[in-house]
């Protein structure tokens, strides 16, 4: 349950808040989209796990108000803002570890952090077990198993290849599950979850998009994991990257797959 399972543990921090800030960019909108669909409004408490730089974590401060309150939990908060709102706790904690009320919290939310868990169904069952009766859980997680290339020359689309291929490795040595979005919904239908819904979006992303841009990110900063799998090499991520700024690429990079469900009442 140590920091270093984290793929994205020991990269340059720099460079590792603009890829979240990225990330919030490219995926913001959407979550709070599926945010919004529980019903979210002034008085709520809500439990964000993961909140990267902080950007939905900000938002459902807003959402909820000062009669609200937001409580994050990240192993490490040093790319959240320092001035937060009475109403918001920042936690540096394991999820699967930390100490946190029973059925306290109207809406539970995580985006993009089971994929880091070999153990990831105790996070979830972390996460249940504070969810007040009729409160929302909505989770949002990668599938890597949709990641290909689809237009592009031939040489980037070989290097594409490798590196999703060095990708699957990379987790899959570390005991997680590089397509851990479609476990999703069959697990919290075996918890007993109502009111379930489930999204899957695959988006064909240009090169120079936001996307593609965000994963170029990702190839920078852990191109030392990659490499290590032995599967690809230096030419390979620097195709990676080439095609991710070719206006005239076409990839799939992964899909999110996004559910949600409501405890019993």
């Amino acid at each position: 349950m140590s920091q270093p399972e984290y793929v994205f543990a020991s990269v340059e921090d720099q460079r590792e808040v603009e890829r979240l800030q990225a990330i919030e960019r490219e995926c913001d909108p959407a979550s709070r989209r599926r945010l919004g669909a529980t019903g979210l409004t002034t008085g709520w408490s809500c439990l964000e796990v993961g909140p990267g730089a902080g950007s939905l974590m900000r938002w459902m401060a807003d959402k909820v108000g000062p009669s609200g309150q937001v409580c994050a939990v990240d192993l490490s908060t040093k790319f959240l803002p320092a001035q937060r709102p009475p109403h918001v706790e920042v936690r540096q904690a394991d999820i699967r570890t930390v100490s946190l009320p029973r059925a306290s919290f109207d809406l539970v939310h995580a985006r993009y952090v089971l994929i880091h868990l070999p153990d990831y169904e105790v996070a979830l069952s972390k996460m249940l077990a504070a969810l007040k009766p009729g409160g929302w859980l909505v989770l949002e997680e990668p599938d890597f198993s949709a990641s290909r290339g689809v237009a592009g020359d031939a040489a980037q689309l070989a290097s594409i290849r490798r590196i999703n291929q060095a990708i699957r490795f990379m987790y899959e040595t570390r005991g997680m599950d590089y397509a851990v979005g479609l476990k999703l919904l069959p697990l919290i239908q075996a918890r007993g979850l109502n009111d379930l819904a489930m999204e899957y979006d695959a988006p064909w992303s240009e090169g120079g998009s936001g996307m593609a841009r965000m994963m170029a990110m990702s190839a920078v900063q852990l191109r030392d994991k990659y490499l290590a799998t032995g599967l690809v090499t230096e030419a390979d991520v620097e195709n990676y990257r080439r095609f991710a700024e070719d206006t005239s690429s076409r990839a799939v990079y992964y899909a999110t797959v996004a559910v949600m469900g409501r405890r019993p009442s």
